[in-house]
């Protein structure tokens, strides 16, 4: 009688062990998985740390360049279009909080009146900004906006629904030149304003020309 215990347990504690072992496998699976997993994550972990430090990098650059802006202007008595490196004769402001250099064209030399098409002699100022976004070092890689602008009178003979979409499409009229002549498409972007945002009032005719503008706005940060 006790052999036949004797058996049953040993059979119970075989059958015991059987159990055990697909558990012993399963762990072992689970401890190979969380293992990649951890693996992955230190990968990740340290793309990010290098990510943040080359970020920080450039923005100690970008401030360094706001910074040597500012010190030509005050300190070399130099206009802000001297010394943005765009030269006399073209209409730049500097913004140091925002961290732009903003340069911006009348209408009256890209466009006739209601045409959002550029005229052939526009192209001599478009590139000579091409130019300078090309050549000068601070402006490589950085972020464009060219927004449109426009005055208050009301689209009467011509396409546009209104002054909106008239600045829209003048601004990207500028940016497919400008990426045509080969600013890389994912730094450039175009935004109508229509005559929300004049810089003067429209209650003159001089006054109505200066808002009709376009900004290519460079971000230096």
């Amino acid at each position: 009688m006790r052999i036949t215990n004797n058996k049953t347990q040993a059979l119970l504690i075989c059958l015991a062990l059987l159990t055990l072992l697909p558990g012993c496998t399963n762990w072992e699976k689970k401890y190979d998985a969380l293992n990649v997993e951890y693996e992955n994550l230190k990968g990740l972990l340290a793309r990010e740390r290098g990510e943040k430090d080359q970020l920080s990098d450039r923005i100690t650059e970008d401030q360094r360049t706001i910074e040597e802006l500012q010190r030509q202007i005050e300190e070399r008595n130099q206009t802000p279009a001297q010394a943005s490196g765009f030269g006399e004769g073209y209409d730049v402001s500097f913004d140091p909080t925002a961290g732009t250099v903003t340069v911006t064209l009348p209408n009256a030399i890209l466009f006739d009146s209601g045409k959002a098409v550029l005229k052939s002699t526009t192209n001599v100022e478009l590139d000579h900004i091409y130019s300078v976004l090309r050549d000068k070092s601070e402006y490589a890689g950085k972020q464009i906006d060219v927004v449109g602008h426009t005055d208050t009178d009301p689209i009467k003979k011509s396409k546009w629904k209104d002054n909106w979409e008239l600045s829209a499409q003048r601004a990207l009229s500028v940016l497919r030149y400008l990426v045509k002549r080969g600013i890389p498409e994912d730094k450039i972007q175009a935004t109508g304003k229509g005559e929300s945002q004049p810089i003067t009032s429209n209650s003159t005719t001089s006054g109505k020309a200066r808002n009709r503008r376009v900004e290519i706005v460079v971000h230096l940060r």
